[in-house]
């Protein structure tokens, strides 16, 4: 078959921006190159591949795990599903974090720990757009952690990597420590294509979406230097209760909501200067 057959055949089965991604993909190039090589013979086992590719798409699996990969904060990573994927919202996260880390301690070199970080995306991203600042990546999954190392290792950065849940019985003290934990509440409707396929231990913090920041602020003095920064990502209706924590855990703090693209409260900022 030629590419010009293949588009034609993944349009009439998905989304047309959608077969043409996974097709450019599998020929290694971009999107908008595949109209300069419509004549193109493809292989039978590109053909074959990419059948079954729109096959998987239909049937609900995120297109970001059939192919295996993300763009995230202009960085190439590798995703499976054993890891969430790195939303935009997060990337939101990342510039923020930065932005505060240059403001606190601008070229110096600091700790910082990504707390459950799933394929690396927060804390490599702050590890290549701030090389002084010295990286821990920590999960409570073992084999979101082999995706992490991949991921830092495909972008030749080099960190350090924990197996723990959160910040229960870390010896370890940090000048900042960021996190998008999971934070759905287990009852909580999402959508099916994330519910059917993504990693619940990733999505879920018990009956109010709290469990995991108040796991991690229960602990987090024994965790932090003096002066220190505490970013989180949050859902859109926890900034309330988010500061509730914070006064519960902390003292001497400032502290700080910040609104996402769709201004909605995305992200939780505690400092202490």
């Amino acid at each position: 078959m030629k590419v010009d057959d293949l588009i034609v055949y993944g349009k009439s089965k998905v989304h047309s921006d959608l077969a043409k991604m996974l097709l450019a993909d599998l020929m290694d190039i971009n999107s908008l190159e595949l109209l300069t090589i419509l004549d193109r013979e493809v292989s039978s086992d590109i053909e074959k591949e990419y059948k079954f590719r729109v096959d998987e798409l239909r049937k609900g699996r995120p297109i970001q795990y059939i192919i295996g990969n993300v763009n995230f904060c202009g960085n190439i990573l590798e995703i499976n599903e054993n890891v969430l994927i790195p939303r935009f919202e997060t990337e939101q996260l990342v510039v923020n974090t930065v932005e505060k880390i240059k403001e606190l301690w601008p070229n110096q070199s600091i700790d910082l720990i990504d707390l459950g970080t799933g394929s690396g995306a927060i804390g490599l991203s702050i590890k290549k757009k701030l090389p002084n600042v010295n990286v821990t990546l920590l999960d409570i999954s073992e084999k979101a952690l082999e995706v992490a190392k991949k991921n830092a290792t495909n972008l030749n950065i080099n960190v350090k990597y924990i197996l723990n849940d959160m910040l229960e019985n870390l010896a370890n003290k940090y000048d900042v420590i960021v996190s998008n934990p999971p934070y759905i509440k287990t009852n909580e409707e999402i959508e099916d294509i994330v519910k059917n396929n993504e990693p619940h231990l990733a999505l879920y913090a018990g009956d109010d979406g709290l469990d995991c920041y108040r796991k991690i602020l229960s602990h987090v003095k024994e965790n932090i230097n003096n002066k220190y920064l505490i970013a989180f990502e949050i859902g859109d209706t926890q900034k309330e209760d988010l500061y509730k924590l914070a006064e519960e855990f902390l003292t001497n703090y400032n502290i700080e909501c910040v609104k996402d693209f769709s201004s909605r409260d995305r992200m939780i900022f505690i400092w202490n200067k």
